[in-house]
């Protein structure tokens, strides 16, 4: 019994810690903390007001665009057609003053000689209206001939972008309004004149104004942006009714005449002139003969 109380012993010795050791491994698993799982970010809901002015800021955006382009062709067109007039009016218009003078002079040397008859007094007069007329027209000539218009593309740059930031169609507000009105008249003024160093001043002038710092509400902003992107819309229309008007105009029918022919190595302006001046030289032959009368 003493060997066999022994053996017990000695057994217990030896697997007594090992089960010690594999009990608090169990325990040691059991307890062990679980890692937490990363938990994904909420997004922050966007209010409807909010969605709807961010996509009516971007309609805005691009009508703005589309608005500068349109404001730059129709200045454009503007501009060539006061250049290509003041070209006419200076080889024509005066020699067309002068033409018509000679006829009304001798109009009323007619007249005068023909008291009695009625048509002779009134053709008389008519030819003196249309001279007067037309002297009025062509003005003083001037000693220079003037140059075409022809804009830089850094012009064309610095207007686009002046009609895109000041345009008075593009706020409700009746102060700012009037103040852009005031800039895109100088604006349409130095380009016309081929001042880029004014443009840039009146572009840079309105950025550092006060009146272009804007912050308020969503939901008055987006009333504002709804009424800039309807009178946009509204001077679109009258752009384009503005284009085609001085597309239809004789003064533009005629400039594409002139550039027409330019192309093929004619001058007409100087065949014109030259037609005109042959005819003055007639008139100025009656006017010198004293039996002369108009016919």
């Amino acid at each position: 019994m003493e060997i066999f109380a022994d053996e017990l012993a000695a057994w217990e010795r030896f697997t007594g810690p090992s089960r010690r050791s594999t009990k608090a491994t169990l325990r040691g698993t059991m307890v062990a903390p679980k890692t937490a799982e990363p938990r994904a970010e909420k997004r922050p809901v966007q209010k409807p007001e909010d969605e709807e002015l961010a996509r009516k800021l971007a309609e805005q955006a691009a009508i703005e665009s589309e608005l500068a382009d349109r404001e730059l062709r129709v200045a454009n067109l503007r501009a060539e057609l006061g250049a290509f007039e003041r070209r006419y009016l200076h080889f024509i218009g005066a020699r067309y003053a002068e033409l018509d003078e000679c006829k009304a002079q001798l109009a009323e040397r007619l007249a005068r000689q023909q008291p009695g008859n009625e048509r002779a007094q009134q053709a008389a007069r008519e030819a003196r209206a249309r001279a007067d007329e037309t002297k009025c027209a062509a003005g003083e000539k001037s000693e220079r001939e003037p140059r075409a218009f022809e804009a830089t593309p850094e012009m064309k740059r610095l207007y686009r972008d002046v009609a895109k930031r000041i345009h008075p169609d593009l706020t409700s507000d009746r102060d700012d309004r009037a103040k852009r009105q005031q800039l895109m008249a100088e604006a349409n003024r130095a380009y016309e004149e081929g001042d880029e160093a004014r443009l840039a001043k009146i572009l840079n002038e309105y950025e550092c104004s006060p009146e272009a710092v804007k912050g308020e509400g969503p939901g008055a902003e987006l009333v504002r942006v709804i009424r800039r992107l309807s009178q946009a819309r509204g001077r679109l229309a009258e752009i384009e009714a503005e284009l085609h008007q001085l597309v239809r105009s004789d003064l533009y029918q005629m400039k594409e005449r002139v550039s027409e022919a330019e192309k093929y190595g004619r001058d007409v302006l100087k065949e014109m002139t030259e037609k005109v001046e042959a005819q003055i030289a007639q008139a100025r032959e009656r006017l010198e003969s004293p039996e002369s009368s108009s016919s």
